[in-house]
């Protein structure tokens, strides 16, 4: 069983090497992205891993969405190319959609492409029960909409 709990200073290695492994934004922007949640003790952002034999094997980022009541985006949920397939991205969903269950979330967002390469990632979330809720045309690119998935969380 993989344990599931909030990221820590000593994992930032580790998570690169799992951004490094999927694509999902270049490693290299991570140590600016996360570092609100380091530095500043009032941050709202929730960054998540789950863990293999001690080590990170995923990354999750997720954070409330301003001006809204309970309503929570997840930015970036991904898990180490090796283990994909087997199940851990639905942990991780499970995770967070608890975690802000706690924290009397109501709503959680999901944003994704709209292109052929993100087919079954679409399908995983339509699979968890998330909505498909909006399409946004030539969003990220020329091309390329952006497609939001909404589910109640409450």
């Amino acid at each position: 069983m993989n344990e599931i709990r909030m990221v820590n200073q000593k994992d930032l290695p580790y998570l690169k090497q799992v951004l490094d492994s999927i694509e999902l934004f270049p490693s290299e922007m991570l140590d600016d992205m996360i570092s609100d949640y380091f530095n500043n003790p009032e941050t709202e952002d929730i960054w998540f891993t789950a863990l293999e034999n001690n080590r990170p094997i995923s990354i999750g980022y997720c954070a409330p969405e301003k001006l809204t009541e309970g309503t929570y985006n997840l930015y970036a949920i991904g898990v180490s190319g090796a283990i994909q397939g087997k199940g851990m991205g639905r942990k991780m969903m499970h995770f967070i959609e608890n975690h802000l269950k706690e924290k009397g979330g109501r709503i959680l967002i999901v944003d994704t492409s709209g292109t052929a390469d993100f087919k079954a990632t679409r399908k995983f979330y339509e699979d968890l029960n998330y909505t498909k809720e909006a399409v946004i045309r030539d969003f990220w690119a020329e091309g390329d909409d952006k497609v939001v998935f909404w589910k109640r969380l409450n």
